[in-house]
């Protein structure tokens, strides 16, 4: 197997945490493996990127175990409070932990599947993967890490040769089973399934196991998990506004403990700042509409508290929820200015330019990847009226962090409304023609670098 010596680092750590924490389960026999999206520059920061693709299929469509990490893949169990209803039935029904690896900065990775077929959790589903999820996923977690958004990275899409039956979309429908690689898979809803069975001994464990493991961090603080993660979760949830995504289900079993996102199913990028905007069509009081996030995913962070509240006095606890809007204003102030291109200059004066541009984008309608195009690093454009004129004052006293020098900025914005993903499903779907997706990718990653050069 040519893997990369320097680079590839198995790891099993997840077996630490003992039996109790998930089930050994064994992948789907797929009919087929067609090879559709591979992340290599993903797959090179855990030394995997040499695999002929051949070798790839075998492990991310068939799943033969990588050398060193998991002998079998293992579906986590987890509870969640879905649409703040309670759940104890749920965990890992149609994917679960396939690899444990270090990345090139030493941190611990999960390749973790979707779609690869039925577990104990899986209840009445078939545990599979449709490929318009798949190919919605790769699409979805490429904007969100190229405009800053901590995510985890699809790092294969496989097309497996299924017919599936849905009832939300012309069926049958073809199937796929993907990879993500992500920087863990314990979700505050792993924590809450061990505060409803009363396993203190088990959150003792597993917090010790995310500070040590997820964190660099020895040692057993309850209280500083939660700090460590109402700082990350706040940090996701000031991204994702400043991206203008709507993650669509921000349910307590999908929010990872370290502050990245994933699972993207009815997500979509809003087009004009409107906090009303839902991406999931069952959310019908709009409890995770776009303006509506930060506040859900601070609800979330208070369930981890209640779980640990079984091994913590409460005090301490509360107090470092309630520096969650504090953090979270922080952390969008720094996005925005991130995306405008300027360098920050101090609270006061970041804090009114922040405020002035969604007051604008409120306000006017305008499309906010056009704005963010526009005007990072220059000057705001004068077709933009009056109403802009507050925008204007305030970004007069700003520094551009860098020039437009990169060719990205020659052409247009590089947005993802739903028209253009469904225009793109359409045309493999149609024509198995996979064109479309791939330039997409490609524009996306142009404009990645770009904001990042």
């Amino acid at each position: 197997m040519p893997i990369d010596p320097q680079a590839y680092r198995p790891e099993t750590t997840i077996l630490e945490l003992g039996n109790g924490f998930y089930d050994p389960v064994t992948a789907a026999d797929f009919p087929q493996t067609v090879l559709r999206f591979r992340n290599d520059r993903a797959a090179d920061e855990v030394g995997l990127a040499t695999l002929s693709d051949e070798e790839w299929t075998t492990h991310f469509g068939r799943f033969m175990p990588l050398p060193g990490t998991l002998s079998q893949p293992l579906a986590l169990r987890y509870h969640g409070h879905q649409f703040r209803q309670y759940n104890p039935e749920l965990g890992d029904g149609r994917g679960f932990t396939f690899a444990q690896l270090r990345d090139r900065n030493g941190r611990l990775m999960d390749l973790g599947s979707k779609g690869s077929g039925q577990t104990p959790w899986s209840r009445f589903g078939d545990g599979r993967l449709t490929l318009k999820g798949g190919v919605r996923e790769v699409l979805a977690s490429e904007l969100l890490e190229a405009l800053g958004v901590p995510t985890s990275r699809s790092f294969s899409l496989i097309e497996t040769g299924e017919a599936l039956e849905r009832g939300d979309e012309p069926s049958p429908t073809r199937s796929a089973v993907l990879v993500r690689l992500s920087h863990g898979h314990i979700r505050i809803g792993t924590f809450q399934r061990l505060a409803y069975t009363r396993d203190e001994d088990g959150l003792r464990a597993l917090t010790a196991y995310v500070l040590r493991h997820l964190y660099g961090e020895d040692g057993y603080d309850p209280v500083r998990l939660l700090d460590l993660v109402v700082q990350r979760t706040a940090r996701l949830a000031a991204r994702y506004m400043a991206a203008g995504f709507v993650h669509g289900v921000l349910n307590s079993d999908n929010i990872n403990v370290t502050g990245e996102s994933f699972d993207y199913g009815p997500w979509r990028f809003a087009p004009t700042w409107d906090p009303a905007i839902v991406a999931a069509y069952f959310d019908h009081g709009g409890l995770y509409a776009f303006g509506r996030q930060p506040e859900a995913i601070h609800w979330n962070a208070m369930q981890l508290a209640v779980a640990l509240r079984q091994i913590s006095d409460a005090e301490p606890l509360i107090a470092v929820l309630d520096r969650f809007p504090e953090h979270y204003q922080r952390e969008v102030t720094a996005a925005i200015l991130w995306r405008l291109g300027r360098s920050p200059r101090d609270h006061e004066h970041d804090r009114a330019l922040v405020q002035a541009v969604e007051r604008a984008l409120r306000g006017t309608g305008v499309e906010i990847a056009r704005f963010f195009f526009d005007v990072f690093a220059t000057d705001l454009p004068a077709s933009y009226g009056a109403e802009w004129d507050e925008v204007r004052a305030a970004l007069s006293g700003y520094e551009p962090r860098q020039s437009r020098d990169h060719a990205f900025w020659s052409g247009e914005p590089c947005a993802m409304l739903i028209d253009e993903v469904e225009a793109i499903w359409s045309a493999i779907d149609r024509d198995d023609d996979w064109s479309p997706f791939h330039a997409k990718v490609r524009a996306i990653r142009q404009m990645g670098q770009a904001l990042a050069s």
